[in-house]
């Protein structure tokens, strides 16, 4: 009988995968782009502000004549141009918040349909030049209504320890509806104590990312992830104000600019010293880091424990809550991504 296995033509060599399949792309989607790569942070900034409520600056007027604006007050139908500049500013139904966080929770921002119209006369080339900038150098970043009264007490003393003294009435208050009496020897001077104790709790919304660089960055030759883990946080949940603490791990590939390893955790105790929910505090970090640096890419990764769901509601304490930001190359490839998850559990 003849064998015609060794005898038969040879069988075909595999070919080679082509690069479009190589390390997780797909020929059905596009090629990560620059601009594809802002549209990943504008998402995130959209989630921040979303969170934290509406915007109280105006719509831009200098894009609308007179006319425009007469129109819309008459209730007739806006133009293109006035629907793409109010877009930001409009409120939304819960539905639509809903649907709003879905598309930012997408892992790759080509899931899911862009949030904002491709035109460009509807929003600014960079993200983060805008009419009322989320990071804001001379200022406050991410302020909240009040923020700026706040730190204007520095300048009067006065002004400072009234406020201290409102708090305190506060603190009072809750004692006596608990029950209490602030006047026994063991709450003697309580109110007063847990007042100066908030704003220290509250401090960071007294601090910008101006003072906390403090022009500690420098050029550097380097290219390769720095990882600062194991960075210490205590936040104040601003749903129960009881505290979540916890670690966070910061990453970044330098685009020929470092920074001072101190000032990430600076960074990161700037935005945990506020009310707080974890999700936007992990966000916060990641795109501050970014704006200081412009690197290739930055990754932020936040476990911790909360006690609003420890010492209350379900009680479970051995509960742990673990968020992340990933930007920039961080986000688009698996292999630098998988590299720096990697190196969190080493």
């Amino acid at each position: 009988m003849e064998n015609s296995a060794p005898n038969g033509p040879a069988a075909p060599r595999p070919k080679a995968l082509p690069s479009h399949l190589i390390n997780g792309h797909s020929p059905l989607r596009p090629s990560y782009t620059a601009d594809r790569d802002r549209d990943d942070r504008d998402s995130t900034y959209s989630a921040i502000e979303s969170s934290m409520g509406p915007h109280k600056e105006p719509i831009a007027l200098e894009d609308l004549d007179g006319d425009q604006r007469k129109d819309s007050r008459d209730g007739t139908a806006p133009t293109q141009r006035q629907k793409a500049s109010a877009k930001q500013y409009e409120d939304v139904e819960d539905g639509d918040l809903e649907d709003l966080e879905l598309k930012v929770a997408a892992r790759d921002g080509r899931d899911e349909p862009p949030l904002t119209p491709p035109a460009t006369n509807s929003r600014s080339a960079s993200p983060f030049i805008t009419s009322n900038p989320t990071i804001d150098f001379d200022g406050l970043s991410w302020p909240s209504v009040g923020t700026l009264d706040r730190l204007r007490e520095r300048e009067h003393p006065d002004d400072a320890a009234a406020r201290l003294t409102k708090l305190s009435g506060a603190v009072r208050t809750i004692l006596e509806c608990i029950g209490e009496d602030p006047d026994r020897e063991g709450l003697h001077g309580t109110p007063e104590r847990y007042a100066k104790a908030m704003m220290f709790f509250t401090k960071g919304y007294e601090e910008n990312l101006r003072d906390i660089v403090n022009g500690a960055v420098f050029h550097e030759d380097h290219d390769e992830l720095v990882i600062v883990k194991d960075i210490e946080v205590y936040s104040l949940c601003e749903h129960h104000l009881v505290p979540f603490t916890g670690k966070m791990h910061i990453g970044y590939i330098p685009s020929r600019r470092v920074i001072g390893l101190s000032k990430l955790a600076r960074i990161a105790e700037m935005f945990s010293r506020r009310l707080q929910v974890q999700e936007r505090l992990t966000k916060q970090v990641a795109l501050a880091l970014s704006e200081v640096l412009k690197p290739k890419g930055v990754a932020v990764v936040m476990e911790s424990s909360h006690l609003c769901m420890v010492m209350r509601g379900v009680q479970k304490a051995g509960a742990m809550t673990t968020t992340s930001c990933m930007l920039g190359a961080m986000r688009k490839q698996a292999k630098t991504r998988e590299e720096f998850l990697s190196l969190l559990r080493r």
